[in-house]
C-alpha cells in the first residue's frame, strides 16, 4: 500500500479529470486564461506525481486573446477508448453573464504529450462536457444553460450521440436529469448493469460536492443518491475545503478512487480565503450494498491522507526547467522569442515590454503557480527605463484586479509631481510597489535606486502576508509595509475567479514595446507546514 498526502496536485490545478491506462494515472486540470492549455499530469502509484505534457493547440488559433479573468480553458474531461486519449473541454469568452459565450472542442492524441489533433467544434450546450465510450459508440454529455430571463443558468445535465468520425450529432439531445441543487460536470461509467452519473454540485465555492445519480439504461431516467458522496458545506473545520467535481476510477485491482477538486483555506479577519486556488485531491471509494459509491472512511468528507492499492514508486527528481516550458506559465498565449527571449543573453531571460498587467491581450509575464502558505520568490533583474511607461519586476498575481508588484521603474525627481515630464530629461530610476484589488491600484511605498547595476527582488509570503524586498549590499532591505495577500484569491471581491496565486516576472512598454528587461536567477520556493 502507498499513503497519498492530499492535496496530490497543489497550487492551482481545478477541476480535475481523473483516468488510468494501464499503470499509468493521470490527470488533467483547467487552465482558464493560462497558457500551456490543459495541464496533464502522471502517477504510478497516484502519490508522486510529474507534469506529462499539455494539450497543445486547445485554444483554437493558438490564442485566448480577449476572453476575461477566470475565462478560457474551463474543466477538460480526459479519456482513453483503447487506441487513443480524448479530451473534450470548452472555451468560455463571457464570465458573470447569462450567455458565457462558449463553444466546446474535442481534440484526440495517441500520447499525453502530444501531439494532439486540432480541436474540432461539437454541439455546445454548455461548459464542463465529458465523453463515455461504450461499445464503439460515442456519447458527449454537458450542462445545459438557459440563458433567458427567468430561466436557469444550470437547466440540467444532457447528452448527445456522436459520429466518432465527423462528431457531429447523431439522432437527438436527451436530458438526463434535473436537481433543484445546482449540477454540472457530469462524468458517466457503467458498473454492474447501471450508469452512473457522477456530478458536481452546489457550485465550485463552499457548497461545492460530489452527487452521483444511476439509471440502467444510459439515456436514463436517473435516480439521485440520498445523499452527497463527497462535500464540506456542512463543517468548516475540516482540512480540505470546496470538495466537489469528482471523477472515479477503477485501479487493476478492482478497487475505486475518486479524484476530485478542494482547496486549503487561510483563516483571516476577513473571513476564509483560498489563496492557493482549487487543487486536486484523490479519495478512497467502496460501494455499498446498495451498489452507491461511499468514502471509505465513512461520511462525506475529504480525508488528507490515505492509502491506495499501489507499490510506492517515487519519481525521480524534476529537472529544471527547459527554455521557458512548465512550470512557467503565461497569459493568453504561448510564450514567444518575440517577446520572451532566452538565446539574447545566455542565463537571462529577456522580456519585451507590452501592454500593462490589466491587458486581455499582450501581456509580457512569465509566473509559476504558488503551491503553498509559506513562500519566497526572488529574481535579479537589469534594465534601463526612461519613462513612467517602462517597467519591469516581480509580481504575485491571481488576476488583472488581484496582483502585487514590485517593479523597477522612471519617475520625476523627488519631491516633484506626477506631470509626464520625463521628455525634458532627468528624473530618477525607482522601485515602485504596488497593490491592487477591484477598487483600483495604489502605490505603497517608492524607492531609489542605482540603475548601473542589475538589482535583485523578492517576496516573501506568510499566510495572509506577503512582504517585498530588494537587496542592497548583501542585505535585504524591505519595501513598503507587509501587504493583504489573501486578496490574491478566489474568495475576495464580489466577482466569480477561479484560478489562484502565481508568483513571476513582467515588463511593460506602453509607447512603442521596444523596452526590454533582462531577468536572470528566479525562484520560487514553497514550503509546506
Amino acid at each position: 500500500m502507498t499513503v497519498l498526502h492530499n492535496p496530490v496536485l497543489r497550487g492551482f490545478a481545478p477541476d480535475p479529470s481523473l483516468i488510468r491506462v494501464g499503470d499509468w494515472y493521470y490527470v488533467a486540470t483547467s487552465s482558464f486564461e493560462w497558457f500551456p492549455t490543459i495541464p496533464i499530469h502522471r502517477s504510478r502509484d497516484l502519490a508522486h506525481w510529474e507534469y506529462a505534457g499539455h494539450v497543445e493547440g486547445a485554444a483554437p488559433g493558438g490564442t485566448l486573446a480577449g476572453v476575461p479573468d477566470s475565462g478560457g480553458v474551463w474543466a477538460p474531461s480526459l479519456s482513453w477508448d483503447g487506441e487513443r486519449f480524448w479530451v473534450t473541454y470548452t472555451v468560455v469568452r463571457s464570465v458573470g453573464t447569462p450567455y458565457f459565450d462558449l463553444d466546446t472542442y474535442v481534440s484526440t492524441a495517441t500520447g499525453v504529450g502530444g501531439a494532439w489533433s486540432a480541436p474540432r467544434r461539437v454541439v455546445s450546450h454548455g461548459f464542463d462536457p465529458a465523453l463515455f465510450h461504450e461499445d464503439g459508440r460515442l456519447w458527449l454529455l454537458n450542462l445545459q444553460n438557459d440563458h433567458r430571463p427567468g430561466g436557469r443558468r444550470f437547466a440540467g445535465i444532457v447528452v448527445t450521440e456522436l459520429d466518432r468520425d465527423t462528431l457531429t450529432p447523431v439522432g437527438r439531445t436527451r436530458l438526463l436529469l434535473q436537481h433543484d441543487r445546482l449540477v454540472e460536470g457530469p462524468k458517466l461509467l457503467r458498473r454492474e448493469g447501471w450508469y452512473y452519473l457522477v456530478l458536481a454540485e452546489g457550485g465550485t465555492g463552499w457548497e461545492h460536492g460530489v452527487r452521483v445519480a444511476r439509471g440502467r439504461e444510459l439515456t436514463g431516467p436517473y435516480t439521485l443518491d440520498d445523499r452527497p458522496l463527497l462535500t464540506t458545506r456542512d463543517d468548516e473545520g475540516v482540512p480540505l475545503q470546496k470538495a466537489g467535481h469528482g471523477e472515479l476510477v477503477e485501479t487493476p485491482e478492482g478497487r475505486w478512487l475518486l479524484g476530485h477538486l478542494t482547496a486549503r483555506p487561510l483563516h483571516t479577519p476577513q473571513g476564509r480565503r483560498c489563496t492557493l486556488g482549487r487543487e486536486t485531491a484523490i479519495q478512497a471509494v467502496t460501494w455499498d450494498a446498495e451498489g452507491w459509491p461511499r468514502l471509505r472512511q465513512g461520511g462525506w468528507h475529504p480525508a488528507v491522507d490515505v492509502d491506495v492499492p499501489t507499490r510506492p514508486h517515487p519519481l525521480p527528481p524534476a529537472a529544471p526547467p527547459e527554455g521557458l516550458s512548465w512550470p512557467w506559465s503565461t497569459l493568453r498565449e504561448a510564450p514567444d522569442p518575440s517577446w520572451a527571449d532566452t538565446t539574447a543573453r545566455p542565463g537571462w531571460i529577456r522580456l519585451r515590454g507590452r501592454q500593462g498587467p490589466e491587458s486581455r491581450w499582450a501581456t509580457s509575464l512569465l509566473a509559476q503557480r504558488v503551491t503553498e502558505h509559506r513562500a519566497e520568490a526572488e529574481v535579479t533583474v537589469e534594465a534601463r527605463p526612461v519613462t513612467f511607461a517602462q517597467a519591469a519586476g516581480l509580481v504575485l498575481r491571481y488576476d488583472a484586479e488581484a496582483y502585487l508588484s514590485l517593479d523597477l521603474t522612471w519617475a520625476e525627481p523627488e519631491g516633484e509631481p506626477q506631470r509626464g515630464q520625463q521628455w525634458s530629461g532627468g528624473g530618477r530610476t525607482v522601485l515602485s510597489l504596488v497593490e491592487r484589488d477591484e477598487h483600483g491600484a495604489r502605490q505603497v511605498a517608492v524607492v531609489d535606486v542605482p540603475v548601473e547595476a542589475p538589482v535583485t527582488l523578492g517576496a516573501t509570503v506568510e499566510g495572509a502576508d506577503a512582504r517585498f524586498w530588494y537587496v542592497r549590499d548583501g542585505v535585504r532591505t524591505a519595501v513598503g509595509p507587509a501587504l493583504d495577500f489573501s486578496r490574491l484569491s478566489d474568495d475576495h471581491g464580489s466577482r466569480l475567479r477561479f484560478t489562484g496565486a502565481m508568483a513571476g516576472i513582467h515588463a511593460r512598454d506602453l509607447v512603442d514595446a521596444a523596452f526590454t528587461a533582462d531577468f536572470t536567477g528566479f525562484r520560487l520556493t514553497c514550503t509546506p507546514g
